[in-house]
């Protein structure tokens, strides 16, 4: 920390005096005094993703843009395998509508392998289409045993409906988690600690979607999952680290500048935090390995995304929300010092 601050008695002390008087003369991290690099760093990514928006777009599951789903099921080994990529192209030379395919490996034993062929943009598939499918891969693949295992469809503006239902809950979480901080923390300011955790929030949603975008997954149900728990994960980061603030701000009295209380107390919280994130990472990463290993897509699309939001959510609650509070509380007590 670079500037000195006052407690109750107006004894101007040193970064080693806070240190040693507030954290039993461990550093005090200035995280307030590092906010441009923190701002910085999380702009530059929005830049990026930004940009990856323009070049590649956005891409809808067919939940939400409506179109059709092919599940097939069929074995491959080593006298008879196959290749996924020479496989796709296999299919999308048999339609004139754009495809996209997901592989997966049934863990139980009973069918093999299974590939889901998506068709955006058809309302329902038509019975001589998923036949004539059907029997152009076995044709093409005789000794791998292709099986219809289901079909389904979606109505496009169905999936519309779905996707603004979504996005409705995702508000609404949103609200009511801001007005829950806005009422608990009103000793230190609580509607801008509510609207500095609801600034964290969009950050930490905005990692999670330009992480969609860049990689190229499609924005499906999986999406808004992960958006709902990353809220509910960074929120509770926030608040350890409000509690904590509002703790400290009555030992150091409220003379002392809140960026040395926000300093300490997020210094004090860093450890628990970094624990927390970390042990929460560890089990995620596992579920992704694993998913990898047995090739089955639908998690490997939730377990990616969940282990950039947690780590998206630690950052945030230290380096965006804590640094936004304080220059709000700055500026509202220069503004209270002008009258």
């Amino acid at each position: 920390m670079k500037n000195d601050v006052q407690t109750k008695t107006d004894v101007q002390m040193t970064e080693q005096e806070v240190s040693e008087k507030f954290n039993r003369g461990r550093k005090v991290i200035d995280f307030v005094g590092s906010k441009k690099i923190f701002f910085g760093v999380s702009l530059g990514i929005m830049l990026i993703g930004i940009i990856c928006n323009f070049i590649f777009g956005t891409t809808l599951d067919i939940q939400f843009s409506g179109g059709a789903t092919l599940t097939f099921s069929y074995t491959s080994d080593e006298e008879h395998p196959i290749d996924q990529n020479a496989l796709y192209d296999f299919i999308q030379e048999k339609t004139t509508d754009k495809i996209t395919t997901s592989f997966s490996e049934d863990l139980m034993g009973n069918t093999g392998k299974n590939v889901s062929v998506q068709f955006s943009g058809n309302d329902s598939i038509e019975t001589d289409i998923q036949k004539n499918l059907e029997k152009d891969l076995q044709a093409q693949y005789p000794d791998n045993n292709f099986i219809t295992l289901e079909a389904n469809s979606v109505d496009a503006s169905m999936g519309f409906s779905f996707l603004l239902k979504c996005l409705a809950a995702v508000a609404l979480a949103s609200i009511l988690m801001v007005l829950y901080v806005t009422i608990r923390f009103k000793k230190i300011g609580g509607l801008s600690a509510g609207v500095m955790a609801l600034v964290a929030l969009f950050h930490d949603v905005a990692m999670i979607y330009f992480l969609y975008v860049i990689f190229q997954m499609p924005i499906d149900s999986n999406f808004i999952a992960v958006v709902l728990m990353i809220l509910g994960y960074s929120l509770n980061d926030t608040i350890v680290i409000y509690d904590r603030v509002r703790e400290e701000r009555k030992l150091m009295g409220r003379r002392t500048d809140v960026g040395t209380v926000f300093n300490v107390s997020a210094t004090k919280t860093l450890k628990r935090t970094i624990m927390t994130s970390v042990t929460t990472l560890t089990a995620i990463m596992t579920v992704y390995i694993l998913a990898t290993i047995f090739n089955i897509s639908s998690v490997k699309g939730f377990a990616l995304p969940m282990m950039i939001g947690v780590v998206s959510g630690c950052y945030s609650s230290i380096c965006i929300a804590g640094p936004l509070w304080v220059m709000w509380q700055n500026h509202k007590a220069k503004k209270k010092a002008a009258k």
